[in-house]
């Protein structure tokens, strides 16, 4: 699933590549990933243009160039957004099936800009969406999110407060986006890691000193991932066509079995946590 990282790099680079060009076409493949009719989603883009891409969360947030609509596009599991002028690809979102030939089976929405070239809204279990809304919404639908590191509204003093009265485990917090946005079960995994923290742990029970480097871990690992332009599996490239490199700095997700990096003594196991495959140190996580 592309989290905050991955979706920020996603953002940085269609940034440099959509803004300000026209819209002179739209092929809707598959219109169940669209929250409005196919009427009115083509009625609406068509021959406008995008002027600024946000982003809140793992939500992108486009501004039209009509002043009265934003273009939400959420990638959820599988979503992914493929940029195409020429030769030049640069590919984003989950992992990639083979891009050498577009548009295949998985691609629902062809953005066509006057230059010629595309933007492609591809999704394997078509979770994702596409979804215009009137400016004024701009507030209510930010709202939804919670705090996101990195953004002026995370700071201690409301980090604390969101594991006051808790009692669920720790990986359901940090996953919950209606108080932390932007985290997935990657980054989570990595979080918990360099608290020390066990991510099963009750919310209650951890301590002040706990909680503090939670904060202080979910600052460092968004910071370094968005640096690192996101985890790579398989061919996610962003738009300066280099891969997401944050793997090689993964210290217990997708390490099941292996040694821990830090303490040298016990291998990392892996459970299922919130439905999610969950990853930590059986000794130096407490």
């Amino acid at each position: 699933m592309p989290e905050l990282p991955e979706v920020e790099t996603i953002r940085k680079g269609l940034a440099t590549s959509i803004l300000h060009k026209n819209i002179v076409g739209l092929d809707v493949l598959k219109s169940r990933v669209l929250k409005n009719t196919t009427r009115d989603f083509k009625r609406i883009l068509k021959n406008q243009s995008i002027r600024k891409i946000d982003r809140r969360g793992k939500l992108l947030i486009m501004e039209i160039s009509n002043g009265q609509h934003l273009l939400l596009i959420h990638l959820k599991m599988t979503g992914q957004l493929i940029y195409v002028l020429g030769k030049q690809v640069i590919a984003g979102g989950h992992n990639l099936p083979n891009l050498g030939s577009l548009p295949n089976k998985y691609s629902h929405v062809i953005f066509n800009f006057v230059d010629g070239s595309q933007l492609f809204f591809n999704d394997l279990r078509q979770f994702g969406y596409l979804k215009l809304v009137k400016v004024g919404d701009r507030p209510k639908i930010e709202a939804q999110y919670g705090l996101e590191p990195g953004h002026p509204n995370f700071n201690w003093l409301s980090f604390r407060e969101i594991f006051e009265h808790r009692s669920t485990r720790l990986k359901a917090l940090l996953l919950n986006q209606q108080l932390i946005s932007g985290l997935g079960n990657i980054y989570v995994d990595e979080v918990c890691f360099r608290a020390k923290v066990r991510p099963d742990r009750l919310v209650n029970s951890l301590s002040e000193v706990e909680i503090k480097a939670l904060y202080n871990a979910c600052q460092y690992i968004i910071k370094k991932a968005i640096a690192k332009r996101g985890t790579t599996f398989s061919d996610y490239r962003d738009h300066t066509n280099q891969p997401g490199n944050f793997a090689s700095y993964l210290k217990v997700y997708g390490r099941s079995g292996q040694k821990c990096l830090r303490c040298k003594k016990a291998a990392i196991k892996k459970i299922k946590l919130v439905g999610r495959g969950t990853h930590f140190c059986p000794n130096c996580q407490k």
